[in-house]
């Protein structure tokens, strides 16, 4: 222990940043996750959340968690594989494959490890699995436990990635791995241009659709069907973390290859279930995101709105197009500084700094929820504003107080 612990003695990164004032991670909410959270006793606006569709507080969402753990327990004491799969386990994948138009889905209990175990698990030694080089890091995670060769190619790039296409056997599996929505950048995959390569060089798609669901598409179905292109996306990966308010992940496409990841995935099958309180939830989202499609509406009114005013303060979005709105600060330093400056004003939002990105890439991730009001967006953005001038990242105008 003396060993591991002298040489992690020397990892003081973070400790610095703490000393400066200004760490911005760990930050402890006292409140459920609404538009307004208390932190230390107070209110703050949060535009910190991926919970799109507001729905964490929803009471017929906190009833059906409730009334789950009624019938059946706290957990599933094992894995799906085993003793963990109840009846509503079964039922909410049936409705995710109608939901998402493919013939069977399976859940996990983490986004995290859909990816993983999907990932890793369906490429062999002769194979190819193509990753967009921004694609989030359970994505990169798999693959690196994956015995295919890996390729990255350029963000959003149809040129790059067909010149790694070419370089591939055209009988071997040829996995395209992309996210909808890009989580850090608000972007949507160009799904119709990827479709076209992929049936050029007889590759699969995967796209991974944490961000998208319940945000994309007529109903809320994510990235495949926001392009009306769901036959060509042979696998639809979604979490529960986000838009439906729980805990878990799933992943979607044809029944023979659900039914090899589900005896194969490693993740799936060395690790405990969805709990009852979990699944429930899921299905009581899905339920109100059916039922209420003005909160979709809302979200990117709220969205349209926002990206402009943030435009016309000055600030670069760069290429979103989504309810993440990234605001590029471009200095580390002044992305942290700017992060605790919002927070003793009221407003919470999330740095994004190296090494997670370049330090010329480096921002402040501002998201919406469907249940933001238009003065909550006002307010948040006029604060926003004020702080980036003190800080030189805008116009200068008098020191912010």
């Amino acid at each position: 222990m003396g060993i591991l612990r002298d040489k992690f003695s020397l990892y003081d990164a973070p400790q610095k940043v703490i000393e400066a004032g200004i760490y911005p991670y760990f930050r402890e909410i006292e409140s459920d996750q609404d538009t307004v959270v208390k932190i230390n006793g107070k209110d703050v606006l949060m535009f910190g959340s991926n919970s799109y569709l507001g729905l964490t507080n929803h009471p017929k969402v906190k009833e059906a968690a409730i009334e789950a753990t009624k019938k059946y327990g706290t957990g599933c004491a094992g894995s799906r594989f085993l003793n963990g799969t109840l009846d509503i386990h079964i039922q909410l994948e049936e409705r995710l494959a109608k939901l998402i138009g493919k013939d069977a889905a399976l859940c996990y209990s983490t986004g995290f490890q859909v990816n993983l175990g999907v990932v890793s698990v369906l490429a062999g030694r002769s194979d190819y699995i193509f990753l967009d080089e921004l694609d989030h890091a359970s994505i990169i995670e798999g693959s690196r436990l994956s015995f295919g060769k890996v390729m990255k190619f350029g963000h959003n790039n149809m040129r790059s990635l067909e010149s790694k296409l070419k370089l591939c056997e055209p009988d071997r599996i040829k996995l395209i791995v992309v996210d909808g929505i890009f989580s850090m950048e608000g972007d949507i995959i160009n799904l119709p241009e990827l479709v076209k390569l992929a049936e050029k060089y007889n590759a699969s798609i995967m796209v991974d659709d944490a961000h998208s669901l319940g945000v994309l598409g007529p109903h809320g179905e994510g990235t495949a069907a926001h392009f009306g292109l769901i036959d060509k996306v042979d696998l639809v990966m979604g979490t529960f973390s986000k838009s439906m308010a729980s805990l878990g992940g799933f992943i979607a496409g044809d029944k023979e290859v659900i039914n090899f990841i589900k005896h194969n995935s490693r993740s799936l099958i060395f690790s405990a279930s969805m709990t009852p309180a979990s699944v429930a939830t899921v299905n009581a989202a899905l339920d109100i995101m059916e039922s209420e499609p003005e909160r979709i509406k809302h979200l990117w009114n709220l969205t349209h709105y926002a990206k402009r005013a943030f435009i016309e303060n000055g600030f670069d979005t760069g290429i979103s197009e989504t309810p993440i709105i990234p605001l590029f600060i471009r200095d580390d330093m002044k992305a942290l500084k700017m992060t605790q400056l919002l927070l003793e004003n009221g407003i919470f939002v999330n740095p994004v700094v190296s090494p997670a990105v370049p330090k010329e890439d480096c921002l402040i991730r501002f998201s919406l929820m469907a249940t933001h009001t238009f003065s909550q967006v006002d307010e948040a953005i006029e604060k926003i504003t004020k702080v980036a001038k003190a800080l030189g990242i805008l116009a200068e105008i008098p020191a912010y107080k």
